[in-house]
């Protein structure tokens, strides 16, 4: 135990294990803000849908870089950072998401499927033809598994997402209220006078930040158990909105900096690592919760 503690102190003297630490706690923290949500409003499949829509905008800023030096001789540091192109076009997938279930003809299911699915291989197709990379399946697999992605974490990106994390807590705190009554009965809300269709474009919004800044953490393919797993662990135990969503900030920011401690001692991937712990977690929950009902 000791020689674990001594390995731990060593390995955070370097600051990029300190910026892994400090990022994949805030985007844990931001998931499980908006997993309860999600949850409760049968929308858990959407945040793996804009993952798949992440996977291919990041396709798309990797053809943007590639065709940029090719016929401006720009730099890498002065082309547009990919989680400025990443980002605006997660944000659109996630309102044509929201717009398109609305439609009668197209239903939400559906709609999502496609999305999803066309963005996976758009995304795939763009990799192959304009990657420069000589390991091109490992690029993959780390954009949808985040492998390693989250230890190679710049200050910048690491400030960046302290940035955009504040501003996710805070949009969710301060609309909480309102969040509160279109999860739990969006008609009621709408006849009250609440502007549901406003208040879920928000929430929508709020969803493709935090589906893009996780990207870095778990993967485009993993990101949904982040989501949803906290959630999903605090609801065996607690009933109210607001102890369920204070628990499962606990259990995600709980299981993610786990995680990533495994993960560094161990040499495991990172995004694997944390799920397999909010698997573990959530089993003991249930497991308690069935106790509970028992005794």
């Amino acid at each position: 135990m000791i020689e674990i503690i001594d390995k731990l102190a060593s390995y955070f003297q370097y600051p990029f294990v300190l910026y892994a630490m400090i990022a994949g706690v805030l985007i844990a923290l931001c998931s499980s803000l908006l997993g309860v949500t999600l949850v409760l409003k049968r929308l858990s499949f959407i945040g793996d849908g804009l993952s798949h829509v992440a996977f291919g905008a990041m396709a798309i800023a990797v053809a943007v870089n590639v065709v940029g030096k090719q016929y401006f001789q720009a730099s890498q540091d002065v082309l547009p950072h990919n989680f400025f192109l990443v980002l605006p076009i997660t944000i659109f997938a996630a309102v044509l998401l929201l717009r398109t279930g609305q439609n009668t003809k197209i239903k939400g299911d559906a709609a999502l499927a496609m999305i999803s699915v066309g963005s996976l291989a758009i995304g795939y197709l763009l990799m192959n033809l304009f990657s420069k990379s000589s390991n091109l399946s490992g690029d993959v697999c780390s954009t949808l598994f985040g492998s390693t992605s989250i230890l190679t974490l710049t200050e910048t990106e690491m400030w960046l997402c302290v940035v955009f994390s504040v501003l996710v807590t805070g949009v969710f705190l301060f609309f909480y209220n309102k969040i509160f009554t279109v999860t739990f009965d969006e008609d009621f809300a709408t006849a009250t006078g609440t502007r549901a269709k406003l208040y879920n474009l928000i929430l929508a919004i709020v969803i493709a930040v935090v589906i893009v800044l996780a990207m870095n953490l778990v993967g485009a393919l993993l990101i949904s158990a982040l989501v949803i797993f906290p959630a999903l662990s605090a609801m065996r135990i607690f009933k109210s909105f607001q102890a369920v969503t204070l628990c499962s900030v606990i259990v995600s920011v709980f299981c993610a900096a786990l995680g990533i401690l495994i993960s560094i001692v161990a040499g495991t991937p990172v995004g694997s690592t944390i799920v397999v712990v909010d698997i573990v977690v959530f089993s003991l929950f249930s497991a308690t919760s069935l106790l509970k009902r028992r005794f």
